[in-house]
């Protein structure tokens, strides 16, 4: 009998893909036996591995003929497309993968053989709900008996010895290490204004002697937000900007944290899904969505009449939801998890 060639193509934010991984632990026990090719962005693996969910991986080639030749070159016969697009769902229908599953929405119904609703409020837009369970109704959907709703992440060892070599202040680090993560690739709606980021981290030193990392995506934007809080503070946070650290490392990094205090982005999955006391920042975005029940978080919402609207920019005048978190606010938090040990 031959092997089943299972392809699942993964969603394209770094959060959401970390929220799949619960879907993922149940789809390698529902298919136990066959072959399971993961399929996303080569950042994505980097995070993602080492796992025993996947057999094989297949980094996402750029533009549709490109991926259609490698996804035939794959002769996979089942693909679950955790990615909500059309053209996924075209792609893989070109493809010609016979069984095709995933959500009819985005007006892609009939190129999929196996379909399930999403949810919706009664205005027919999408209800808010947690996307760990969102994708793990897929699971449950093809027959899964879910137990463990908890993203997981693992680490390789090497990662953490190169990790350790690009950032040697960590070595002689005195104090807890806390991580604080100011930017996010949504947009500027859901960032905290950048000079209290910088008061904190002069806080969380002075109080505690906290060792504080500024860890940003390696982009242009990003980076000069890190800057700016690193020449605003009166302290010497590190500043990882420009330390070149792969996926892999940069969740090393992570999981030697005593505390991640993070804007609501990719990021914060890789601290959730670690098990690491994390303190997330919410404006615009609905946090319902990204909900995972994690016993260490401490979720910090703005308030403002907009909120939530979802919009990467804030059409405001002021941007009020984030400016209603105060310094003091994110620092009483982190007071209680660096004297509690909670």
């Amino acid at each position: 009998m031959e092997t089943q060639k299972l392809l699942i193509w993964l969603p394209s934010p770094l959060g959401d893909a970390i929220m799949a991984t619960p879907a993922l632990r149940a789809f390698r026990s529902l298919f136990a036996d066959a072959h399971i090719t993961f399929l996303a962005a080569p950042f994505t693996r980097q995070i993602l591995s080492p796992s025993d969910f996947y057999d094989d991986w297949i980094n996402l080639p750029k533009g549709r003929k490109a991926t259609i030749a490698a996804l035939k070159a794959g002769g996979f016969d089942t693909v679950i497309l955790l990615k909500n697009s059309f053209s996924s769902a075209l792609t893989v229908r070109l493809a010609k993968i016979p069984n095709r599953i995933g959500y009819a929405r985005d007006r892609r119904s009939f190129l999929l053989t196996d379909r399930i609703a999403p949810p919706r409020l009664p205005n027919g837009r999408f209800k808010p709900a947690p996307m760990t369970d969102y994708y793990l109704a897929l699971a449950e959907h093809l027959g899964s008996a879910v137990d463990n709703r908890k993203p997981h992440l693992s680490v390789f060892p090497e990662d953490t010895q190169t990790m350790q070599q690009k950032l040697p202040r960590l070595d002689v680090a005195e104090g807890p290490l806390v991580i604080l993560v100011p930017g996010g690739a949504f947009g500027p709606s859901k960032l905290w204004p950048i000079e209290r980021y910088a008061r904190l981290a002069d806080r969380l030193h002075e109080v505690y002697q906290a060792t504080v990392v500024i860890s940003v995506a390696p982009v242009a934007e990003e980076i000069e937000i890190a800057s700016v809080i690193c020449n605003t503070a009166q302290t010497e946070p590190i500043h990882i900007g420009n330390s070149q650290l792969s996926g892999g490392e940069l969740k090393a990094l992570f999981n030697q944290s005593d505390l991640v205090i993070t804007n609501d982005t990719g990021p914060r999955h890789i601290a959730i899904a670690l098990d690491k006391k994390t303190i997330s920042l919410f404006g615009p975005n609905d946090p319902q969505w990204t909900q995972t029940g994690h016993d260490k978080e401490v979720q910090i919402l703005g308030t403002a009449p907009c909120v939530p609207c979802d919009k990467s920019e804030c059409r405001q005048s002021q941007h009020l939801c984030m400016e209603s978190i105060t310094v003091d606010m994110v620092f009483d938090a982190a007071r209680r998890f660096l004297e509690a040990g909670i």
